[in-house]
C-alpha cells in the first residue's frame, strides 16, 4: 500500500464563513483574511496505490469554470491535479477508482472536463463513486446549497454509467481496509473514508468534517454547514475514535498542514499535533 498526497492548488473563501460563530478578531489570528475578508484554504486530494487499484479521493476544484465563477473563489497556486499526478508517475488513465465525499464544487470540480464543447470524465478508466442519497440531494439541492451544486460537474457521470452508489450504512466496508462513515451536519450523507495502512495505523480523510487543523476545537463549525448542531455531535463522536493512538487525519483544505493527530489535554481542550505522511505509513 501507497499513499500520495495530491495538491490541486489553493482557493479563498470568506473567513467569517469558514469559521461560522466564532469571532473574527479569535480566527484571524489562525488563518488571516485579505483585505476582502477571504482566507486561503488547500485543496488536497489522496492517492492510495493498493493491490490493483488505484484510488483517488476528491478532485479538487478542476478548470473548466469560467472566469466570473473563479473570480469569486481566486483560485491560484501552481499545482494542478494532473500535474500533481504526472509529478508521482501517473497518467489520469491509469487512475481505476474515484471516491467523491461529496458534490460541492471544490471537491468534485475536478471528476470532469472540458473537451471542446463537451463535458468528459477527467479520468476515463475509472469508475467514480457516491451514495444516493447525497446524489440525489446534490441534483435537487435546497436554497443554501444550490451555488456549491454544479450539474456539470457530476451529471456527466451518471449519464455515462461511471457512477456507482456506496450502501448508506456508517461504517461499511467498501473495499478491503477502507472503511466509510456518513455524515450529515455539512451536507447530506457525506462519506468519510478511513484507510486501515499495512503497519495497522488508520488514516482518514476527513473532508468537510474537519476542514482543517484550524476548526479542531468544537465551537469551530463552517456557516456553510446545513446542520451545524449536528456537525458538533459528529465531530465529537469522531473524535472518539481519532483519540485512539494509531488514528491520524488527513485535511483536505489546511493551508499548511497535511496530516495531523488529535490530541486533548488535562482540561480536555482539543488540539492537532502535525505529522508526516511518510511518517506514519512506514
Amino acid at each position: 500500500m501507497k499513499l500520495h498526497s495530491i495538491e490541486t492548488g489553493y482557493f479563498k473563501l470568506d473567513g467569517g464563513a469558514m469559521f461560522g460563530v466564532v469571532p473574527k478578531q479569535m480566527w484571524q489570528r489562525l488563518n488571516p483574511s485579505d483585505e476582502n475578508n477571504m482566507c486561503t484554504w488547500s485543496m488536497r486530494c489522496l492517492l492510495l496505490e493498493f493491490e490493483d487499484k488505484i484510488i483517488l479521493f476528491d478532485t479538487g476544484l478542476g478548470n473548466k469554470q469560467d472566469e466570473k465563477f473563479r473570480s469569486h473563489f481566486e483560485p491560484h497556486g501552481t499545482a494542478t491535479l494532473e500535474g500533481s499526478l504526472n509529478t508521482i508517475g501517473f497518467e489520469t488513465e491509469d487512475i481505476t477508482d474515484v471516491f467523491l465525499t461529496h458534490l460541492h464544487f471544490d471537491h468534485v470540480g475536478g471528476a470532469c472536463k472540458k473537451e471542446g464543447s463537451n463535458i468528459i470524465p477527467t479520468f476515463p478508466n475509472a469508475t467514480y463513486w457516491s451514495c444516493q442519497t447525497h446524489f440525489e440531494h446534490a441534483l435537487n439541492p435546497n436554497a443554501r446549497e444550490k451555488a456549491s451544486f454544479l450539474k456539470e460537474n457530476f451529471v456527466p457521470l451518471q449519464k455515462l454509467n461511471k457512477l456507482k452508489y456506496i450502501e448508506e450504512k456508517d461504517g461499511v466496508l467498501w473495499m478491503d481496509r477502507i472503511r466509510v462513515n456518513f455524515y450529515y451536519g455539512h451536507t447530506a450523507a457525506m462519506m468519510v473514508p478511513t484507510i486501515t495502512l499495512d503497519n495497522g495505523n488508520l488514516l482518514t480523510y476527513t473532508a468537510d468534517l474537519l476542514p482543517s487543523h484550524f476548526h479542531v476545537r468544537m465551537p469551530y463549525v463552517m456557516s456553510y454547514d446545513i446542520h451545524p448542531l449536528k456537525t458538533l455531535e459528529e465531530k465529537g463522536r469522531f473524535y472518539e475514535e481519532a483519540l485512539l493512538p494509531n488514528h491520524y487525519i488527513f485535511f483536505e483544505h489546511d493551508p499548511i498542514l497535511e496530516v495531523g493527530k488529535l490530541e486533548k489535554n488535562e482540561k480536555g481542550r482539543f488540539s492537532i499535533r502535525e505529522e508526516k505522511l511518510e511518517n506514519i505509513i512506514s
